[in-house]
């Protein structure tokens, strides 16, 4: 088993054929060797974000935009932080201060952007596919931080480094997805990004939160959530994503937590050394218990929030490596 402190050479083509792509809007797709070095590059800002002085000047002089069509609060921050530890400049856009507020289409909006020569620019939108419309129109890198229902791959990356750190290889990991499987965009990214990695996946959702063909993805479905838990490795708990729901999709909170939410007597159907993870932000008392998201030993929702800063710095790092000259990546 390699060390997750250590890079593992020889698992990845050599310069920039470890990550050819110019932008970062999936997880789909991917080779097992493209995610592992990005989740071996982060290895070394995992280090730097310990340390009493955590700055470098890998990205000095040049400009991240993050723009943001959607709220959010953790990943604009991760993604600011993760800029600025780089030494590059980041100017953040919110969508309630931008001109699509004024009626300004995508379209012309990523051409605006593109005007002002930004070196990697950090989308995230309401709507699926928007970031890889934005991606075709731009001159430089497009990192998406999460787009609609289709993907969020730095949170399936960091989930994904923060088991590594855990529990090492993923091949023969059971890990059990639980909640809103419908909605989610990270539960899609992390389905690709675990089963490309060997893990076996499986998903557990009321019949109404689960996406029709889901076994497309090579996943086992489950609606007995203690059934899912059985034999785990870790535990993946989803919120319920009430602004993308239209109608009603359970009968109530409280029904829902009473067959799916993660309690400290249904984590014990899973296994004894079993992980606990969500990307937040939690619904407490509904999808998970207290006293299981703040289990010690066993909960790494915190892990999963230092993860996700220097998987981001890892992304930004590697897609900003051809316009910097980095040898081998011309």
């Amino acid at each position: 088993m390699t060390s997750p402190q250590s890079p593992a050479s020889g698992r990845y083509p050599a310069g920039s054929a470890a990550f050819p792509h110019r932008d970062l809007t999936g997880l789909a797709g991917l080779a097992p060797w493209e995610i592992l070095f990005l989740l071996d590059e982060a290895e070394q800002w995992v280090a730097l974000n310990r340390q009493p002085q955590k700055r470098s000047e890998r990205l000095a002089g040049l400009t991240i935009i993050n723009a943001f069509f959607e709220n959010s609060t953790r990943t604009l921050l991760s993604f600011e932080i993760a800029g600025k530890r780089l030494g590059a400049d980041v100017v953040n856009m919110q969508a309630a201060q931008s001109s699509v507020k004024k009626g300004e289409t995508l379209i012309d909006t990523a051409m605006t952007l593109n005007a002002m020569h930004a070196d990697a620019m950090v989308i995230r939108h309401q709507s699926s596919g928007a970031v890889r419309l934005i991606a075709e129109k731009v001159d430089c890198p497009v990192l998406n931080a999460g787009d609609g229902q289709h993907e969020h791959p730095t949170q399936g990356l960091l989930d994904a480094l923060t088991i590594r750190h855990a529990k090492g290889d993923f091949g023969g990991l059971r890990v059990t997805i639980c909640g809103d499987i419908l909605h989610s965009r990270v539960a899609r990214s992390n389905i690709h990004c675990l089963t490309t990695l060997g893990a076996e996946v499986r998903v557990c959702a009321p019949p109404s939160l689960m996406p029709a063909e889901i076994e497309a993805l090579k996943v086992t479905p489950f609606h007995d959530f203690d059934a899912a838990l059985k034999g785990a490795d870790v535990v993946m708990m989803l919120r319920l994503q009430q602004e993308r729901m239209s109608g009603q999709f359970i009968p109530s909170p409280r029904e829902y937590r009473h067959l799916y939410g993660l309690t400290l007597d249904r984590l014990a159907k899973a296994k004894p050394d079993a992980l606990v993870m969500h990307p937040g932000p939690m619904n407490r008392g509904v999808e998970i218990d207290s006293n299981v998201a703040d289990l010690p030993g066993r909960s790494a929702i915190t892990t999963q929030v230092e993860m996700g800063v220097a998987i981001r710095m890892a992304c930004l790092d590697v897609l900003t490596r051809r316009s910097r000259g980095v040898e081998g990546w011309a």
